[in-house]
């Protein structure tokens, strides 16, 4: 199969989460339409609404609530994306201007915070504890992410494990969400809940750490932004803890300066010193095993169109360019 394979598979699905989404981003304050179907609508690749449907589906689920919580992970997602890129100055994604960019800082956080506060009503009227607690519990955490990445800025002398916390937080734990919810909903027993969590958790690390290791090898057409934000930003994500593990005394005070001041000014030393150190290597070898344990995670379940997308989609997490 293919990414292409696995939306064809849940286009019916998928094109209901979209009305839901459209349906719920009705506001009589135009601005909020304006910021949040700009945001909604510019190209995302919608993986965690697609889990939650997938999930589901893996369970043989045959209501529609599916799609409702679908379009509140997308809610979250995107409310979260809107604060990024305010928090990081950040001026391109997807290809187009960030919502800041044309919009304002203002605007931005508070349609944000209208997003998030959309989900809260969609979820409530579920009616169901156990969704609540599982997406509560996830923004908070979400929140406790971006606020440690924050905190790593400017910071070389972040661990490997301190980045891999944050991306257990900020990225993967929405994806564990995602995950759990669709099995809630098929009335799964707690082991196979927990089963869809570590496939969400490890997947979404996978994919963060290719996003990580694309900023210094991708396309900036295809990625959707510019080369080199990560470090102009002053993130130290995997590729550049790696390269000061390995490099030279000389490598290892290059990266460190980059790191520390930020800008896009040493970008090309730094990308040297990624690729002679192998830097890029290592983390699509951490990505790789991510995804590994996200397969072996649903290994057991029986065969179906949905897990062979789960299990494609795992691939694709690794295996992509964009």
């Amino acid at each position: 199969m293919s990414i292409e394979s696995i939306r064809n598979v849940i286009a019916g699905d998928m094109g209901k989460v979209d009305n839901v989404i459209q349906q719920k981003l009705h506001s009589q304050v135009i601005l909020i339409r304006q910021v949040s179907e700009y945001i909604i609508h510019s190209g995302g690749k919608r993986l965690r609404p697609a889990l939650v449907i997938l999930a589901a589906g893996l369970f043989n689920y045959q209501g529609t609530h599916h799609h409702n919580l679908a379009a509140v992970v997308e809610f979250i997602h995107t409310a979260t994306l809107l604060h990024d890129d305010v928090v990081d100055e950040s001026q391109l994604r997807r290809n187009q201007a960030t919502a800041n960019a044309l919009f304002g800082n203002a605007a931005s956080v508070l349609v944000g915070d209208f997003l998030y506060s959309r989900a809260f009503q969609m979820m409530v009227e579920i009616r169901n504890m156990r969704v609540m607690e599982v997406l509560a519990d996830a923004t908070n955490t979400i929140a406790e992410g971006e606020v440690l990445q924050l905190l790593n800025c400017r910071d070389p002398d972040v661990k490997e494990e301190n980045y891999l916390q944050v991306i257990r937080f900020k990225t993967a734990k929405l994806f564990e969400a995602a995950g759990r919810l669709g099995a809630i909903l098929g009335s799964s027993t707690p082991d196979e809940e927990e089963a869809l969590a570590t496939y969400g958790i490890h997947l979404g690390t996978a994919f963060q750490l290719v996003d990580d290791l694309l900023d210094y090898s991708g396309d900036d057409h295809e990625t959707g932004k510019n080369l080199g934000d990560d470090l102009a930003e002053g993130k130290p994500t995997l590729p550049l803890i790696f390269a000061m593990r390995a490099g030279t005394p000389d490598q290892v005070n290059t990266v460190r300066h980059a790191i520390e001041t930020g800008g896009t000014d040493g970008f090309e030393p730094v990308l040297r010193i990624i690729q002679q150190t192998g830097a890029l290597d290592y983390a699509r070898q951490c990505a790789q095993k991510e995804a590994g344990i996200a397969i072996s995670a649903i290994s057991s379940f029986r065969d179906s169109i949905y897990k062979q997308c789960l299990l494609e989609l795992a691939e694709f997490a690794v295996s992509r360019n964009y």
